[in-house]
């Protein structure tokens, strides 16, 4: 007999954004996106890397606008809900209705982990013009269990019909999890989901630990794709939850073939776990600052380990990219 129902939300169209420099094309998106609907996905979500209006100098520039991507997106969905990532200070409200307006029907507003407040007036919004709302806590392993339970209220109170913690640096291990998914659990009355970087090897074993704890919505990838060493691979995950007993409600060679076939022909490179990813997770950095120190070490002549190493005893977090040159400078002057 089947345990509960793990709903599984595929990030490949906008976490997946960072690993091909904002670059997925029209047919490129509706291929995936009709793909991950026929294998059952629940939620597919679709957004510039860094969620809806991200696309700019800071965050890099998209390919093709991401309104386009979603209304593309949308065609090709059936059964899937289609969602939009929103970070409060680069997506408004207004931007999250011209999503809506071009099909997306969930929301998930995504904030570091202790500013929940400045996501209260885009979760009430999003209820208010009938979509579904997500709290996201980014950047979770900076803040302890409580903590994060105290800003998962400020969201349950607004309306957010779950809550997402991030592991957006990949730093946790299962033990981190299961300490801030099982606190959480019992004490909020919404449901839980779980995001993970593969930045330490371990986003399937984290995202399982999640579902252990209690967590219903999970986030996975096609062939991992994402930012850092990207996140918890889709076709693996749902092969995982299967042989334990849980329902995704997933076509599993659907899934792989997606993958293989249209998914893998696309990607820049593999997702392997390098020596600068694997210092995201060594260090706790957010995770879509790789391409960005790239680009700074090679710019100064640097060892992005050691600029990694740097933005790691920063504490810095996402919207700080622009940081990222400042520090390689600094480094540099070092030398």
């Amino acid at each position: 007999m089947f345990k509960q129902k793990i709903n599984i939300v595929d990030t490949t169209l906008r976490d997946g954004s960072h690993a091909v420099s904002h670059g997925f094309t029209v047919e490129q998106t509706e291929a995936i996106a009709g793909g991950l609907d026929k294998v059952g996905v629940d939620i597919i979500e679709i957004s510039h890397g860094d969620g809806i209006a991200g696309s700019s100098i800071n965050y890099g520039f998209s390919k093709t606008h991401e309104m386009e991507l979603i209304k593309a997106a949308k065609n090709k969905m059936s059964s899937a809900k289609l969602a939009v990532l929103l970070l409060p200070g680069i997506g408004t409200i207004e931007d999250l209705e011209e999503g809506r307006e071009n099909g997306a029907e969930v929301v998930r507003v995504a904030t570091h982990y202790s500013e929940a407040d400045v996501g209260i007036q885009h979760i009430e919004y999003a209820k208010k013009i009938g979509m579904m709302a997500v709290g996201f806590l980014m950047m979770a392993h900076m803040g302890t269990p409580e903590q994060i339970v105290e800003q998962a209220r400020i969201f349950v109170e607004s309306g957010a019909d779950y809550i997402n913690i991030a592991d957006s640096a990949g730093y946790m291990t299962p033990d981190d999890v299961r300490a801030r998914i099982s606190l959480l659990k019992n004490s909020i009355n919404i449901p839980i989901g779980f995001h993970a970087h593969n930045n330490l090897s371990l986003a399937v074993a984290n995202s399982i630990a999640a579902v252990g704890e209690g967590a219903t919505y999970i986030d996975a990838s096609c062939r991992g794709l994402g930012a850092g060493a990207g996140n918890t691979q889709l076709e693996v995950l749902s092969a995982v939850l299967d042989r334990m007993g849980y329902n995704t409600g997933m076509d599993i060679y659907g899934a792989m073939d997606v993958a293989e076939d249209i998914v893998e022909p696309i990607m820049y490179r593999p997702q392997v776990i390098k020596t600068a990813p694997l210092m995201l997770g060594y260090a706790g950095v957010y995770s879509s600052f790789l391409l960005h120190t790239y680009k700074a070490a090679e710019r100064f002549n640097l060892n992005p380990r050691d600029i990694l190493v740097e933005l790691g005893k920063r504490k810095m977090v996402g919207g700080q990219e622009d940081m990222i040159v400042d520090v390689a400078f600094a480094l540099s002057q070092k030398k």
